[in-house]
């Protein structure tokens, strides 16, 4: 049975049989430790603080990998970076990333055939104009915002792309406030609909470019520019989850909508930000680290009635598990194979809930880097996997080293077996991705032989 959305139906959300709405909103290069109710002391976040009040904090939750395009495509399609096809910054000139293929199934398109209306807007990063990977061609009815994420990094663009078509600016308008009006819009047309809907909310904020139109409150600080920048981006984020919230409530459908606010990956920590806000917590890293601090975000759930207010979880989970979450509760069915698991017993406090054995996550920048998280607990980081895909492997009990400090990998021989074995094993190829000596790299043995003949010679 599919919900409407206002009206007389309002009177039956809480059946069973109500497909609620969901919203999931994106920060981008937002740290562990920049929102006050995981920990900031200065920049001022009372909206999304409070929204943890309403609903759940998760202590343990974590993004796709530590940048954009591949944390957004495990995100997308429920696989993690061993698996998924879009496993690092890709770029295509001179506008875009690498296109997530038609034939990959995303939430987009799960939730859309489900009888969801379903957008998009703000910051795509996986595809590029024309391509198959452009949002209303992977289950998007609605898209606004910038495709390729290079050019996100301007805050007052040129153009932007909207179902399709290249719109044009002069420069001068600020591109935060162009999504968070367009999602104000498009929650409102959910009146005149007999659908429930889906909005990927993907912000560009607090990522550089330091752009923002005024510095309100942090104007008189004895801080630098960039760093009032920085504040002021987060607060202005802020601010406009709240202006989202609040419409949920005018309109009676605050009950019926599952809110979601996480962040793509870690602080990226330019202009002594990760030192004077303490951006990363007391986690190690930030922005393209596989240590904690470049890959566990904040994440807080908020759905009145149905998440108990101001609870807290440990639940180990991922951006994978976000498709097969949001599939439950519109009650339809995802591709088999995924890496996620559905969160919605953590919750609702309803039912079993499944947990993760393995995490896993490959990084192809710096080298190359793996990390493999054992039953929440057993963390093992492989670096310069590129040079050495066999190599040593560092080991840290997060249980009692949150800070990724002490190595233990030669006091505990046999867990470090257990990583080296889910390394090998959650690496799956596919035809861009066939590095670190996995496998043997395209005419590999034919540059080798030609080598050969040339010193011969």
């Amino acid at each position: 049975m599919t919900a409407t959305i206002c009206g007389g139906a309002l009177a039956a959300a809480e059946s069973d049989n109500i497909q609620p709405n969901i919203i999931y909103i994106l920060a981008d290069d937002l740290g562990f430790g920049e929102l006050g109710c995981y920990g900031q002391e200065l920049i001022k976040t009372p909206r999304i603080d409070r929204m943890a009040k309403e609903g759940m904090r998760f202590s343990q939750h974590y993004a796709g990998a530590p940048v954009c395009a591949p944390s957004r495509c495990v995100l997308l399609t429920g696989l993690h970076t061993g698996h998924s096809v879009i496993r690092g910054n890709g770029e295509v000139k001179p506008e875009g990333q690498r296109p997530i293929p038609a034939a990959t199934v995303t939430v987009g398109e799960v939730l859309q055939q489900a009888g969801y209306r379903t957008g998009c807007l703000g910051k795509w990063g996986v595809g590029f104009p024309g391509s198959e990977g452009e949002p209303n061609k992977q289950g998007f009815d609605h898209w606004f915002g910038y495709l390729c994420q290079r050019s996100a990094h301007n805050y007052y663009p040129d153009h932007l792309w909207r179902n399709g078509k290249r719109i044009e600016y002069d420069g001068t308008v600020y591109s935060h406030d162009l999504f968070t009006e367009d999602a104000l819009r498009f929650i409102s047309e959910s009146k005149e609909n007999s659908k429930p809907f889906f909005l990927y909310l993907a912000y560009a904020i607090p990522h550089t470019k330091f752009q923002v139109p005024d510095l309100g409150e942090y104007a008189d600080m004895s801080w630098s520019k960039d760093q009032k920048t920085q504040a002021a981006m987060i607060s202005r984020m802020d601010r406009d989850v709240g202006s989202i919230l609040d419409l949920l409530k005018e309109m009676n459908i605050d009950e019926n909508t599952l809110v979601v606010f996480a962040s793509d990956n870690g602080a990226h920590g330019f202009a002594g930000t990760l030192k004077i806000f303490k951006s990363s917590g007391e986690l190690r890293g930030k922005k393209r680290d596989v240590f904690e601090g470049g890959i566990r975000v904040p994440m807080i759930a908020r759905w009145p009635g149905k998440i108990e207010a101001d609870s807290s979880s440990t639940h180990v989970s991922g951006f994978q598990d976000m498709m097969p979450t949001f599939a439950e509760i519109a009650k339809t069915t995802t591709p088999k194979g995924l890496d996620g698991l559905s969160m919605l017993p953590t919750l609702t406090g309803k039912g079993k809930q499944l947990q993760h054995d393995v995490l896993y996550w490959e990084f192809y920048e710096g080298g190359g880097k793996q990390a493999v998280l054992l039953d929440g607990r057993w963390k093992a980081v492989r670096l310069k996997c590129s040079q050495n895909p066999k190599g040593s492997l560092m080991l840290f009990d997060l249980k009692n080293d949150l800070s990724e400090k002490t190595d233990l990998a030669d006091k505990y021989p046999e867990i470090v077996s257990r990583a080296e074995a889910a390394m090998l094993s959650e690496h799956k190829k596919n035809d861009v991705y066939d590095v670190w000596k996995f496998e043997p790299k395209k005419n590999s043995k034919s540059k080798k032989n030609r080598k050969n003949k040339k010193n011969q010679k």
